[in-house]
């Protein structure tokens, strides 16, 4: 689904300072494999989706990934830069987007990654939703779509609302990033809670949980055994992690120890999983108060 507006320049214009958006539901992506990665804020999803990307990449695919967050920074280790953003492209040309070239909104990242950084509006001014619309369209009327396999969404924190969810709509999958701990596990059942009433009207699933910047998984285990979901990757918390991003880097690009590669072959195995299908899940959340009990012990 596309998240169009009549007039997006008025629209910004607005006293309430509000972008008002109507969804246009005849946009689709097409044949390419689309998975949205979410989670908690900080919780390592710009990390997971680059790699996750290049592992992709490393099995011959052709990928996309597009960050939806604001601050614009989901492929910097790709592109090591900060990308331009679709809304900055946009108003450079006064959102006349026949205007646009290719590179004015699409970087090509390592091992032949093609980046895109949705951006946002500024803070309490607009819909993220609109720019994600915008950014699968401009992708359609530029053919960007045809040649893809691998569409990856690098959504923004914990955030459900419909515009932050919008990437639900195009999305075949969805994966969700935690680590083992109370507030992770909790955002988690929030996100499987939107996943689960976008899954009502589209063609969504929950793909899956990748267990992040953790020793031990056994709190996500419980959880996910609790409500039906599955663990399909777990990345422990490596200071070669760390290092990447000072570095600006992918891990598939730091000097090779056994550590590092065995966090490499991790990625590998997982996009190896999620391009053979994976396993929808039909999980069920938690109420909140429910949760609050369930998680941790005395």
């Amino acid at each position: 689904m596309n998240i169009a507006i009549r007039n997006p320049v008025a629209a910004r214009q607005q006293p309430e300072g509000s972008v008002q958006v109507e969804l246009d539901p005849t946009v689709k992506i097409g044949t390419a494999r689309v998975f949205a990665i979410y989670g908690k804020g900080g919780i390592g999803k710009s990390t997971t989706s680059s790699n996750l990307s290049v592992a992709f990449s490393k099995l011959g695919k052709r990928v996309l990934q597009i960050g939806c967050d604001p601050k614009h920074d989901s492929t910097f280790t790709l592109t090591k830069r900060l990308a331009p953003t679709v809304i900055d492209a946009l108003e450079a040309v006064q959102f006349h987007s026949e205007e646009l070239r290719v590179e004015d909104f699409v970087a090509e990242g390592y091992n032949g990654v093609m980046c895109v950084e949705a951006g946002g509006p500024p803070a309490g001014t607009g819909c993220g939703g609109y720019v994600v619309g915008q950014t699968v369209k401009l992708l359609k009327e530029h053919h960007l779509l045809e040649d893809t396999d691998v569409v990856i969404f690098d959504v923004l924190g914990d955030v459900v609302c419909g515009g932050f969810a919008s990437p639900l709509q195009h999305a075949d999958q969805a994966l969700i990033v935690t680590a083992n701990d109370f507030d992770s596990i909790f955002a988690m059942n929030r996100i499987v809670a939107a996943i689960h009433a976008k899954a009502k009207n589209y063609n969504v699933r929950l793909g899956g949980v990748i267990a992040n910047r953790s020793a031990k998984t056994d709190e996500i285990d419980r959880f996910n055994a609790a409500v039906g979901l599955e663990r399909v990757a777990h990345f422990p918390d490596l200071d070669v992690v760390r290092r990447s991003r000072l570095k600006k880097s992918t891990l598939f690009e730091m000097e090779p120890t056994p550590e590092l590669e065995a966090v490499q072959n991790e990625y590998l195995r997982l996009a190896a999983y999620l391009w053979a299908g994976g396993r929808p899940l039909d999980a069920i959340p938690m109420k909140d108060r429910d949760l609050f009990e369930f998680l941790g012990f005395d």
